[in-house]
């Protein structure tokens, strides 16, 4: 295979040998597109490649722009699985910008989301691009499932996003980019309330949510996820709330809970999920759901499948936007049989 193969189409990988970003490579491959892979550890990345003889491999630190534009040559859009998305977020983006080509990442740091939309809004439009931060399973299900119900709706009172996870065991990444994250907002708590978001110190409630059966009824709290970015970029709705299964939230919390383990030969986990949306206007209520396997390994078809219609130019918009304003929020999640379950969009009178 040459390094660029004529007439294929081409996506940088940023933080190609991390766990999702080996994730992404795969579903790159599996679809047809040729993968460069791109990172900052020379002996991972070397590693990788070995893994991969027929692919290119390009070092870049991200601090380095002559660097990523190295590494972006020829390439026609690039995935961002790399974090601390704090520190490669922003020089990746420019780096597309430069190459004018579509960015998307996987970063679920809300304040790194917050910075994309805050930073690059205007540069983005005007260059008549895409930047698609938070394309993940926190941020991009909560918001495509978020759109899917809204529907016809024009706005809505409030919007509930709770994650039903049997367990989570963190990556290294995860954990990183958690402590990042927690430093940026000084230990304080967020939340979109009020039609704005804001720092709390109010301390996490739980309650009973409903998830679908076979789920069924789970204890959840009260979390910060990056739905109340997402969502309310685009969708006018004043109150965004996001949960997490008890279990789970004190699985990521604990630091002896382990690092994921592979549990099939594809190198996904045993862990499995549902995401149960929620959107209320007045007396009625609309809800959308789904669920699978592996939290981060469907991170995977959710960002390639976003990038492949970017390239195909079914896109709803330029500059940067969330998933729900990009795409036809039901036909993309149709997309995704294959790897996850979506659930009928039921409607009911609270």
């Amino acid at each position: 295979m040459n390094e660029l193969l004529e007439n294929s189409r081409t996506v940088a990988v940023y933080g190609a040998y991390g766990h999702t970003g080996r994730f992404v490579v795969a579903e790159l491959l599996e679809r047809g597109f040729v993968p460069v892979l791109v990172g900052r550890d020379a002996a991972k990345l070397g590693d990788l490649a070995v893994a991969h003889p027929g692919l290119a491999a390009r070092l870049a630190a991200a601090d380095d722009p002559a660097a990523l534009d190295l590494a972006l040559f020829g390439a026609d859009a690039v995935i961002n699985a790399a974090g601390p998305f704090a520190d490669t977020a922003a020089p990746l983006i420019e780096a597309a910008l430069r190459a004018g080509i579509p960015y998307v990442d996987v970063a679920a740091e809300i304040e790194a989301n917050l910075d994309t939309f805050a930073h690059f809004a205007d540069r983005a439009r005007e260059a008549g691009t895409v930047v698609l931060p938070a394309m993940a399973f926190f941020g991009g299900f909560g918001d495509l499932l978020a759109t899917a119900a809204m529907d016809d709706w024009t706005e809505a009172d409030e919007i509930h996003v709770a994650y039903g996870l049997d367990s989570w065991h963190p990556t290294a990444g995860t954990r990183a980019a958690g402590k990042v994250s927690h430093q940026r907002r000084d230990g304080r708590r967020l939340r979109y309330t009020g039609g704005r978001l804001e720092r709390h110190d109010d301390e996490p409630q739980t309650r009973k949510w409903s998830f679908p059966e076979p789920t069924g009824g789970h204890e959840v709290i009260g979390v910060y996820m990056a739905d109340i970015v997402t969502v309310p970029s685009h969708l006018a709705v004043p109150e965004v709330r996001t949960y997490m299964s008890v279990k789970a939230a004190a699985d990521v919390a604990s630091p002896d809970t382990p690092a994921p383990v592979p549990a099939s030969e594809d190198g996904r986990s045993a862990q499995r999920y549902v995401v149960d949306v929620v959107v209320v206007s007045g007396s009625e209520e609309r809800r959308a759901t789904v669920s699978g396997r592996d939290i981060y390994a469907v991170s995977a078809p959710l960002a390639v499948e976003a990038v492949d219609r970017i390239l195909t130019g079914r896109t709803r918009a330029t500059g940067v936007a969330s998933a729900g304003a990009l795409f036809d929020a039901r036909d993309f999640l149709a997309a995704l049989s294959p790897v996850v379950t979506v659930h009928h969009y039921a409607e009911s009178s609270r």
